[in-house]
């Protein structure tokens, strides 16, 4: 999965770099060998921690109505990464490259509800910088 200005962007610039680079490390992941994938897993998971924790804060700055339902998603799929990277370190590649095949569906997905959501309602409190 690609990044497409039409299908992806939010109009915030912050959310887009983000969500730009975490289609970048899923297009890569799908791509790496064996030998590479273990640590370009961890990297994505990182990220991926860091980009959920930034969008906490901005879920809270504009006081965003479904922090909640938007903070369980993170959870569950912080969760995901974190059970799945344990197995990666032992080794085991197959669930977590499973699950990096369906991340391109989940993100249209959370992109399409969540984060747009979030995207507005910064829009709405003057507190997105345009993309």
């Amino acid at each position: 999965m690609q990044w497409d200005d039409a299908g992806h962007a939010l109009g915030v610039a912050e959310m887009d770099d983000t969500h730009r680079e975490f289609l970048s490390f899923v297009s890569a992941l799908e791509q790496a060998s064996d030998a590479d994938f273990p640590v370009l897993f961890e990297q994505a998971r990182m990220h991926t921690r860091k980009h959920f924790e930034r969008e906490y804060e901005l879920m809270k700055s504009c006081r965003f109505p479904a922090v909640r339902e938007h903070e369980a998603e993170h959870a569950r799929v912080l969760a995901d990464l974190s059970h799945l990277s344990a197995r990666v370190q032992q080794g085991s590649l197959v669930m977590a490259r499973a699950y990096v095949k369906g991340l391109p569906d989940w993100f249209r997905g959370h992109l399409a509800t969540m984060d747009s959501a979030l995207a507005a309602c910064l829009k709405a409190h003057d507190m997105a910088q345009p993309a």
